[in-house]
Order: C-alpha cells, then structure tokens, then sequence
C-alpha cells in the first residue's frame, strides 16, 4: 500500500499533497516517544490494550460471499458460506466483525444436520464477535453460514461509499473497499488476520448498469430473479489469500486494456469519458509484469489485472490481488494537462503495486510485525521498475533524496523506531506505516542488494518465493534465503540493521605510506541532537565501499565493517588521488571526513568528476552534521562552495530542501528577509540558464529542474520572476496563452505568495473549473502560500467545504501550516476548533496522523491541548494524542539555530552580499 501523494518525496507517503516538508520535520510515533513523554511530565498515550489474536480451533478453507449494496440507501446486504475447518471441538466460533449486523448464523458439520448459533457476543473494542452453539462442533469440515447487514460507510475504509460527478454534472456514488490494514471485518465478518488465508468465491448484486470488479475474472453475468434493474455477477475462485486483499468495486467506469508478453489481461479503469487518462499506466503495468516476471523467475499467478482509479480514497494505492485501487492523481495521465513530477509519480506507485503482487500477496507477512518487509521491499524495487522502464529518469539519485535521506533524518531522532516494530492490537498498525517502514526499509534493502550482488538477489528471491508461495512469511525466512544464495551472513548483518534503531556515522582519516593510502575507520550512533550520551553505542555490521578518482563510478574495495575501529590499506593510490566512502551513497550511514579528506574531494565536486549521487550525498552529510553541531557550519561552507557548477536536478532539489529548514527557522528571526535575498541569489544562474520554455534536447530532469527553479525564486520575491510569473497567469486565466503543466505549480505559488484576495478569488474559481484532479490537487497544494490572515482563514475554511475531497483536505491545511508563520499559527488554531468534526471524518486512521504531522513544521511549541478537549474520550482512544506531537517536534532544529545566532561568522555571512554564484549563501 501506498500512503501517498503527488511529489516525488517521503512526503507523498505520509499522506502530504503538497511541498514535501523539511527532513527533520518527520514524525514518527514510538515506544521510547511514550517513555520520553513521562519524563517530560506530559500526557502519554494510553498504554498498549490487551491483545489475542484469533483463537486456532476453527478456520476457514473457503469463503462464498454474496454482497448486495444499495448505492442510494447506502447499505449492504450479505451472505457468507464459509467452508471451515473444526481443529478443536468447541462450542463457539469467535471471527472479526465491526459495524456489521449479524441476522442469522449456523454451522453445519459435513454430512451432518445444521446447528443455529444462540446467541451474537459482539466484543466491539476488540473488533470481534463470537458466535454461540447450542451443542458441541466436533472436529472435522463443515459450512459456515451468516447473513448480515452493514453501512457503506463514508470513512474511507471496509466497504464504503465514494463521491463522484458524471459527464452531465450528476453526482453519483461508486462503493469501494480498502481493507488494508484490518477492515476487511467492516464488510463481512471474517478470520481478519493476514495468516488465516483461504480462497474466496465472490459474487455481487449491483445494478445492471454499473461495472462489476472483484480480484478475479467474471466467469457469470446474470439478471437477478428478484428485480430486474439488477444483475448479479460471479468470478473465479481465487488462490490462496488473505482478507486485507479482498476487494471489489461497483461503479461507473470505462476502461483501456492490453496484453503483456505473457499473456495476462491488462486493463486501467478510469471515470467516465477519461479512458484516455489511463494509457499511461496501462504502458508501465504492462511493462511491469513481465519485468518482475523475470526478475522472481515466478510467473504472475492470475488471469488479469486490473489498475482503477478511485474518487475518494485515504491512501496512494492499495495492492489487492487482481484489483489493484489508486487515487485518481496516482493512476490519471493527461496527455495534454499532467506534468513531469505526474508522469514519474505514477511510474513509481504502479510499480510499487504491482511488485507487491509477488512480495505481499503471493507470500504474506505473517502477522503485521513484518509490515515493514512488504514495504521496504515494494517501495526499493519500485525504482528498479522504473529504471528499467524510464532510465531518462535517473531515478536512482532521486531515490536518495526522496527516500534515503530523509529516512536517516527521522531515524537520527531519539524518538526512532527499529524498522521490525512488535505489533499486537490491530489499532497499532497505522503506527507503523511511516518513514522507517517505507523509506529505511526500502534502503537497507538497496544496501543489501549491493552487498549480495544482483544475481545472488536474484537467486534468493526465487528461492524465498517459490518455498512460501501461498503461505505466509516472516523477515528470518528472507534472510535464511538469501543467505543459502549468497554465503553471506545476511541474517547477522541485517538484525544489526532491523532490530535496533539508528545508524551510524563512519569517521574515517587517511594516511599516505608509500604508494598506497591508509585508513582509519571507526563508527558511532549518529544522533540529531550531537555525539551519543548512552551508555553501550550500538554497533552496525557495515557494508562499506571505497571509490577514488582514478575511477569515480567503480567501487576499488568492498568490505565488511563488523567492529568499532578498523584499518583499511588501499593499495595503489597517488597522493594527489581523492578517496571517497560509500560509492553511489548506498550504505546506510553518514560520513564523517578528516579536514583532509574533504578538502580533497572538492575538485571532484567542481569538476562533475564526482557523480551526481555522490555529490548529493557529500552535500546532505555535511550539512546534517552541521545541524547536529559535529562540525561547524563553516565547514560545510568550503564545501558548498564547490556546487557552482551544479546541474542536476537532484542535487539541486536537496540543496533547496536543506534551504528550506534554514527559511523556515529564519522566519522567526530578524533574519528572514536576508535568507531570501540568498535564496535569489542562488538560483538566478541556474534560473536565466535555463529560461521559461523548455529547449530543443531537455529532457524529463530539465522540466522538474525549471520548476524548482521558478518556484523557488518566484516564492523568494525574484522581481523579473514575478512579473513574468504575474503575465503568463494572466494569459492563462484569460485563455491567450495556457500554462504548459510543469510551469503551472511554481507560477500558481508564485502568484498566490504576492498576491492579494483578488488573486486567491480566481485561484478558487480554476479549482471549481478544473475537470482533472491533478489540476485540482495542484491548486490546493498552493493555496496556503497566500500571506494575508483573512485570506489564509479563507483557505482554511475551504480545506472542509465540499469543493475538496476529504483525502485532501489534509494537504490543504499541511499547506498552510508550510507557507508562512500567521500561517502556522492559523492552521494549529484551526485543527484544535475543529478537531471534533475532523476526527470523526478521519475515524482515527493514517489520515488524521498525517494531519497532526503537518503542525510539526513550526519549531517553536504551542501552548498545550485545551484541557477540555484533551479530555475528549475520541482524542484518547486515537493513540494519537496531542501531547505526543509536541514532545515529538524536532527540538534539534532549534539548537541548530541557536548555534547559528552564536556564530559570529555566519552572522557575518548573513549580514554580507555574498557573489551571486555561490551556493555558500544556502548555509548563512
């Protein structure tokens, strides 16, 4: 599953639709965070509840389920035969259920008579119901039936309800599940636990008129004997599977299909009249299959795959087996209207699906512990997809910004969590959808898959696969696997890696001796706050990788780093030869360079001798060694000094994040108007280079680089960027000239940010206008640039009106708290008086974390929670509570900048007009 939105960052995982936040700003829900919270003398959340999982005694072999929903009354109907397994005599059946209405229920032994269950004990709080018998159910096989009732919800979540407008302006309603983590008990009751598999007979009863969609291939289409407005449709049995990949959808939709090479039906299901918006993901399933097809050497098990586009949907996409579900903005290409950052968005979260088909639905976690493994996984080898489909892309370099980095901000906190976190109440597994199960897993995957060598990988996939094909899985059986493949110690690398939290930062200084070079390496715990103050530094197995100028791209050792300090004797190295740790910035540490040794590399960064991703990683070290107080800032100044020359847009794309930290915390200083003129200076080489309007030869990368350009310099006050932005806004709006799709976000923020209600008034009007939901994401992500108080209320108030969809308010509201200081303060006052309304919508899921992550953006603390709505029973049961957000905000940043003030030499550089060419101004 994805949790995600439109940029190409962490952040679109975390539910943000709008500019990724800085790194440090990432949160992150924890044991030691409750631990911390005590000795703060704050409100932790409510200790963990009891928990047992499903009793053993009875399972379930087959599920034939018929549901029949009513798409105007908004209710369902259902009927569920279960074929079961009696493994113990008992005299109950105990199964998960929530917000289902049990009528009738019996169990009927094979070859015996049917026995009615007495009595209904629904266990609400623990999401169960146990079904009474009047006489003992003796072991062996029998039918379990149930008939029941049930809302389609609005929540976003089991079988519920999605808003949608036809052609002719007429608003419908689709129904749609997503069950993910443990809802799939909210549309019938059912063994919820992703051990418990069985195969599943689906059949629906909709109205004739609407499409039919379920995991599997229709195999019946027939008119439904008790009215003739319905029909009711059957489809094949499914494999093996768990209930969290369950699915169906009924609803209005076209649809475009192909075939991969290997023969399986491909078909993209868009809105009405929008077939077109889907060839693009209908291009990358389709060469998709066949690539993971051949990389796991495992066939795809099923007869098709369907990709659809859902209205109203809380995450990115969700994997169901056959029925793959995604936002509109995340399956939808417009030829003509979907920009650059759309088309590679959409690339990576088909991937991300469609690899989870093998890892995740094939063979499945064994119980939510090893969420992570799915995850990771699926959201590493998502980029090798797209690498092998888009090599244009670069997608590796930003793979270390979008995920790498920013997984080693959060994981640097005291408040972290190892990547395997034990799950036992279902309510904690929202926790554990974050940065550390997406970002750091999918990252040391990426350094394992290094380590062993692709064909080995390779090898030890195929072995993982082909065993527990069916079955379930945990991390130890990965690594046993992948350790026959290789004969590496991979389970004794990797615990050192997943069952502890942090990484560690590699100091490393050199010594000349003859013609070789000597290093010396020793590792320690990085940590946000400076040096580690514990007593025992946990220790990391290290792999590392040595590169030199003689061959910048190749890797001249590899070792294995398994114990404090080391010794490593490069052999043939000149002297006026640089030597660099962690080729292509693979390894899950930072590194620590001796004076030296820095100045050594800088040649390689002026010259562009230095790869790109390499160049980045140096950079981003650097600077979060700054932030830490490890080294002074103005070290990373020499330093940033060599980036002149800089044309990557990746690079360039870390470089403006780190500036934003910076902007942000200025803003509360004297200083802020100062950081702007920086931020002009800096960009306006890169921005005259480039111009507005792409050149014959640029690529995917030149379109994304132009608009972090404009965007940066038209939000910084850039006086000819600002009038050019304010022309070609007015074209647009008036219809002379239309904004190309990459131009459209930084001239819309450009505009907002210096503008006035006039301007917010037509930014409103397009947003009301605009048939796609890109273009309606895209204006909403920006709305919160306006500086005015009564026009940021406005943009508040409009994040809950009925113009945007509930998934998006949050990034509405994220927007606002991002775009200025009154803005902060805004949305965070707008949050607590609304609060009520806003957890009832979000009903305590992902989406309501994501909400409270938002207000991490401010570095100074608000008052506390209001005493009488932190009473509120709904904010208790949240396991989200207030309190825990303030002790989690980043308090490092504002020791970063407090060691800025007290730098008499960045004051200075704060205070001095720097050569406009220097990107040194970035770290003032």
């Amino acid at each position: 599953m994805w949790l995600a939105a439109a940029a190409p960052s962490l952040a679109r995982r975390l539910l943000f639709l709008g500019p990724p936040p800085p790194p440090l700003l990432l949160l992150v829900f924890s044991r030691s965070s409750r631990r911390r919270l005590h000795s703060l003398g704050l409100a932790a959340m409510p200790e963990k509840r009891p928990f047992e999982r499903l009793p053993a005694d009875v399972s379930p072999i087959n599920y034939s389920l018929c549901l029949k929903p009513d798409l105007l009354d908004f209710t369902f109907e259902g009927k569920l035969e279960a074929a079961a397994q009696v493994r113990q005599a008992t005299n109950q059946i105990v199964m998960n259920c929530a917000d289902i209405d049990i009528i009738t229920a019996s169990y009927a032994p094979e070859g015996d008579e049917e026995i009615h269950a007495t009595g209904f004990n629904y266990q609400n709080e623990d999401e169960k119901v146990t079904l009474s018998f009047p006489s003992t159910l003796q072991t062996g096989t029998g039918t379990l039936k149930i008939d029941f009732v049930g809302e389609l919800n609005d929540k976003m979540k089991g079988f519920y309800r999605s808003k949608y407008t036809t052609p002719s302006g007429e608003v419908r309603y689709a129904a749609v599940t997503q069950f993910e983590a443990t809802d799939a008990r909210r549309a019938f009751p059912c063994w919820d636990e992703p051990a418990i598999k069985a195969t599943f007979d689906i059949s629906l009863v909709v109205p004739k008129d609407r499409v039919a969609l379920s995991n599997m291939n229709v195999i019946d289409r027939k008119p439904y004997p008790d009215d003739e407005n319905l029909v009711e449709v059957k489809f094949a049995r499914t494999p093996v599977m768990s209930t969290y990949l369950v699915a169906f959808v009924v609803g209005e939709y076209d649809f475009v299909e192909t075939r991969s090479k290997d023969g399986v039906c491909v078909r993209v299901y868009t809105p009405v009249g929008k077939a077109e918006q889907g060839k693009f993901a209908l291009e990358v399933a389709a060469k998709t299959l066949p690539f993971y097809k051949d990389y796991f050497n495992v066939p795809y098990p099923l007869p098709k795959i369907d990709l659809i586009a859902i209205a109203d949907f809380a995450a990115g996409a969700m994997e169901n087996w056959g029925l793959v579900t995604y936002r509109e903005t995340a399956l939808l290409i417009d030829p003509k209207n979907s920009c650059s950052s759309s088309r590679q968005w959409v690339a990576l979260v088909v991937g991300h699906e469609l690899a989870h088909q093998w890892f995740g639905n094939l063979v499945t976690m064994e119980w939510w512990t090893h969420l992570w493994l799915n995850e990771g996984f699926a959201s590493w080898i998502e980029y090798l997809c797209v690498d092998h489909c888009f090599p244009e892309y670069d997608i590796w370099t930003q793979f270390v910004s979008a995920d790498y980095t920013r997984a080693q901000e959060l994981d640097a906190l005291d408040n972290s969590h190892p990547i395997e976190v034990s799950v036992g109440h279902p309510s904690e597994v929202d926790e554990i959808f974050d940065a550390i199960s997406y970002s750091k897993g999918a990252s040391v995957i990426r350094m394992l898959h290094d380590y062993i060598g692709d064909k080995d990988f390779k090898k030890g996939m195929n072995m993982y696969l082909t065993k527990f094909q069916q079955k379930n899985a945990a991390t130890e059986d990965l690594w046993e696997s992948l350790e026959n493949a290789s004969g590496k110690p991979i389970a004794a690398v990797m615990n050192t890696w997943t069952k502890q939290m942090g990484f560690p930062l590699i100091y490393v200084e050199a010594e000349q001796v003859e013609d070789d070079r000597l290093l010396r390496l020793s590792q320690k715990k990085f940590c946000a706050g400076g040096s580690y103050v514990g007593e025992d530094c946990p220790q990391w197995m290290v792999p590392i990788t040595i590169s030199t100028s003689e061959d910048p791209n190749q890797a001249k050792l590899k070792i294995l780093m398994d114990k404090p300090e080391m010794n490593v004797v490069l052999k043939n190295v000149k002297p006026d030869q640089w030597v660099k740790l962690n080729l292509g910035t693979v390894g899950f540490y930072r590194t620590q360079y001796s004076s030296a040794m820095l100045e050594s590399l800088l040649p390689g960064i002026r010259d562009l001798s230095l790869p790109p991703v390499d160049r980045l990683g140096l950079q981003n070290d650097l600077f979060s060694l700054a932030r830490a107080g490890i080294i002074s800032t103005v070290e990373v100044l020499k330093v940033m000094e060599a980036f002149v020359n800089e044309p990557n847009y990746t690079v360039w794309s870390d470089l403006s994040c780190n500036l934003g930290i910076l902007s942000t915390l200025l803003s509360h200083t004297d200083f802020y108007e100062e950081i702007q003129e920086f931020v002009k200076d800096v960009f306006s080489p890169i921005g005259e280079r480039l111009g507005w309007d792409p050149k014959p030869g640029e690529g995917h990368l030149d379109a994304l680089l132009r608009g972090l350009v404009l965007g940066k310099l038209g939000k910084a006050g850039h006086k000819a960027t600002l009038e050019e932005a304010r022309r070609r806004f007015k074209d647009h709006v008036e219809g002379k000239q239309i904004l190309s799709a990459d131009l459209r976000s930084p001239v819309y923020l450009t505009v907002l940010k210096h503008g006035d209600g006039t301007t917010l008034d037509i930014m409103l009007k397009l947003h009301k206008q605009a048939d796609m939901q890109e273009e309606k994401n895209r204006i909403e992500r920006v709305l919160g640039a306006t500086l005015l108080p009564d026009l940021i209320q406005k943009v508040l108030t409009f994040a809950l009106s009925e113009e945007v969809r509930p998934q998006d308010t949050v990034s509405v509201i994220g927007g606002v708290a991002g775009g200025s200081k009154h803005g902060r303060k805004a949305a965070w006052k707008f949050i607590k008086d609304n609060w009520e309304e806003l957890y009832n919508r979000y009903q305590g899921g992902f989406l309501i974390s994501r909400l409270i992550k938002v207000q991490w953006l401010t570095p100074v603390i608000p008052a506390l929670w209001d005493a009488e709505v932190g009473r509120s029973p709904e904010v208790g049961s949240s396991r989200l509570s207030w309190p825990t957000c303030y002790q989690l905000r980043d308090l490092q940043l504002i020791k970063w900048l407090e060691r800025l003030r007290l730098s008499s030499r960045v004051t200075q550089l704060l205070q001095l007009s720097v050569p406009s060419s220097s990107v040194v101004k970035i770290f003032c």
